[in-house]
């Protein structure tokens, strides 16, 4: 699926957010890359690049108190070629992006990945 194609579905799929969670993303960017970085997937201790479907980078909200300023925005990325590989044939993707981005939302409210594959009971 080429890139163009890959941003509409990412605004199609975050269009089915509940709308009490997007309240709580202000000051935060939905970033598609292809891959994530060497020198994050290192800092993850993950082995390929196909493993990463997305990141939250930034301080989730449970870390913040009242004198919490930010001169950059929180990033949700969504690595493309992952997700399309990772759920390919299985579901939409609208479907498979929605997942992604709704697991990284969970990060940002400051849930760890235990705490959300508990939570969902299946691999987000």
């Amino acid at each position: 699926m080429e890139e163009t194609l890959f941003h509409e579905k990412a605004l199609e799929a975050l269009k089915q957010i509940p709308v009490a969670f997007l309240e709580r993303l202000e000051n935060v960017e939905i970033i598609v890359e292809d891959f994530a970085a060497p020198n994050v997937l290192r800092s993850l201790n993950i082995h390929s690049k196909w493993h990463l479907l997305g990141l939250y980078v930034g301080s989730p909200l449970t870390e913040r108190s009242f004198f919490h300023t930010t001169l950059f925005p929180d990033r949700i990325y969504l690595f493309r070629l992952p997700i399309l590989r990772s759920y390919e044939g299985k579901m939409e993707i609208v479907d498979a992006i929605r997942d992604v981005i709704i697991h990284e939302i969970g990060h940002h409210f400051g849930f760890s990945d235990e705490e959300l594959l508990n939570m969902s009971g299946s691999d987000i």
